[in-house]
């Protein structure tokens, strides 16, 4: 139980980046308690220590969350909003005309890039864009960020 105590709380801390550890599994194949060197305390930092010595020699990968996320603009900025979504890493995955000479774009966007994203909406349709956005899933970050986010 204290070993699994000492992995939970390294997992909430992080091996990495400082961002929680989650999908892993764990087993403890062995060990032994001794009357002088025992503790609950020294079974936990052995827990803690073992779970970074296996990210460590293992493969850790960073997610990040991605939102889908609809914009409503007219006619005549579809071109720069869809390659402003593009520019932050987003998947257009489909345009619907709403009718009105307006047309509603549809994305996939990392959370990161959304950012003051209604800013720049703003900026980009004269200020008569509109957008919504909502979790969708994680999913791993690419290596060049996920090298720079590991530094931060």
């Amino acid at each position: 139980m204290s070993v699994e105590k000492g992995v939970r709380a390294q997992m909430s801390k992080g091996v990495r980046a400082g961002f929680p550890v989650v999908d892993i599994r764990v087993i403890l194949v062995g060990g032994k308690t001794h009357s002088v060197d025992s503790s609950d305390a020294a079974f936990q930092a052995a827990g803690a220590l073992a779970l970074r010595e296996a990210a460590a020699a293992g493969s850790i990968q960073l997610l990040e969350p991605i939102s889908a996320v609809t914009v409503l603009v007219a006619d005549e900025h579809v071109g720069g909003v869809m390659s402003d979504l593009s520019s932050r890493r987003g998947r257009v995955t489909g345009t619907t005309s709403v009718g009105g000479e307006r047309t509603e774009i549809s994305a996939e966007v990392p959370e990161q890039e959304l950012l003051r994203y209604a800013i720049v909406l703003r900026g980009l349709t004269a200020g008569s864009g509109q957008f919504r956005r909502e979790y969708l899933r994680h999913e791993p970050l690419p290596p060049g960020i996920a090298v720079a986010s590991a530094k931060a």
